[in-house]
């Protein structure tokens, strides 16, 4: 009997409702909430001896209270903590996917580019929480708006591929003036690395010749950049 009441009075059901995440979100809104409570609502239901808000702690918890960690783990490694399967995990994945194309719209197709941060801030959401590399541009008209972003290489976790002739077809049917490169290092390192140089020289070069420049080139973490242009190595 001690058993079961402990595990009763441990379901959401059992609380005051002031205290469920759902009535919570109701009756105090949304920025009331904790990151664990918004994660239960998602949830939606526990284990026999655990709650949905205690799933979602211990789920945080795993990502060491970080939703930037959190976002950057597959299914499997969601469904490793106990009381979520594969239909939660994927609940949450396309949740925090929703979030991150949110901050897509936010920043708009037509933003004027005029600086580094600017161009970081415009293509960090595609690059953010990659637990690989990409290789992004960004393609800019003759006012430096952006015209779109484009995704042209995915790789492993150190290195992507690259094809200088894909990059510059889209700049050709996009009728781009200029472009920004951009990549991310899952490593967290903001260091260049001599293939990213190497690259990076090639590229500029055959810009000048289609006469679409290269006006700089991003290094990505999930919290920092590093600019070629402001570093004076483009």
């Amino acid at each position: 009997m001690d058993k079961i009441s402990t595990s009763l009075s441990r379901n959401i059901r059992s609380w005051d409702e002031s205290d469920r995440p759902r009535e919570k979100l109701l009756q105090k809104g949304r920025n009331q909430l904790t990151d664990a409570e918004l994660l239960a609502i998602l949830l939606r239901s526990g284990t026999v001896s655990e709650s949905a808000l205690d799933v979602a702690k211990t789920l945080l918890f795993e990502a060491n209270n970080s939703l930037y960690e959190l976002a950057r783990k597959s299914p499997q490694e969601i469904m490793r903590v106990k009381g979520i399967g594969e239909a939660k995990a994927l609940t949450l994945i396309a949740a925090m996917e929703l979030g991150r194309r949110r901050k897509d719209i936010e920043v708009g197709d037509k933003a004027k580019i005029t600086s580094s941060r600017m161009a970081y801030e415009t293509l960090r959401h595609h690059l953010q929480d990659k637990s690989h590399e990409e290789f992004w541009i960004l393609l800019l008209n003759r006012a430096n708006e952006v015209i779109r972003s484009v995704q042209v290489s995915s790789g492993g976790v150190n290195s992507t591929g690259v094809d200088s002739r894909i990059i510059f077809k889209h700049a050709i049917e996009n009728l781009a003036s200029a472009m920004i490169l951009a990549h991310n290092h899952p490593s967290g390192t903001l260091s260049p690395s001599k293939e990213d140089m190497e690259l990076t020289r090639k590229l500029s070069e055959a810009g000048k010749i289609l006469s679409v420049p290269v006006l700089d080139h991003l290094i990505f973490t999930d919290h920092d950049y590093l600019s070629f242009a402001d570093n004076g190595i483009l």
